[in-house]
């Protein structure tokens, strides 16, 4: 059942005949990426909870892994170092000239 709903979602032309198909596939496009990943993850444990074998693991890696995949994107892009440093010195310029002023403002 869960790998149906997976195939129906993410390769809804592989159910081509199934007339449904379509709509269900354009109501999860609508999802956001975190949303996908709640989904995906929660239809893999849920198996998993009621039945803890190696065949229901197994079986269900596929879901959770996609939805594990959805969430990393739903994080965004990782900022390399040297941006993120760039950052921390500019706010640390900053800092320093609110710090200049208002040590001038005193005197």
């Amino acid at each position: 059942m869960n790998a149906f709903i997976l195939l129906l979602c993410e390769a809804p032309f592989c159910c081509q005949f199934v007339e449904f198909a379509n709509t269900v596939a354009e109501k999860v496009d609508r999802l956001r990426s975190w949303q996908k990943a709640v989904f995906y993850c929660g239809m893999a444990v849920v198996p998993i909870v009621i039945s803890l074998t190696l065949t229901t693991l197994l079986g269900n890696a596929i879901a959770f892994a996609t939805g594990v995949l959805y969430g990393l994107s739903a994080l965004g892009k990782k900022g390399d170092a040297i941006s993120y440093a760039r950052i921390q010195q500019q706010k640390q310029q900053a800092d320093e000239e609110k710090l200049t002023d208002t040590l001038e403002g005193e005197l």
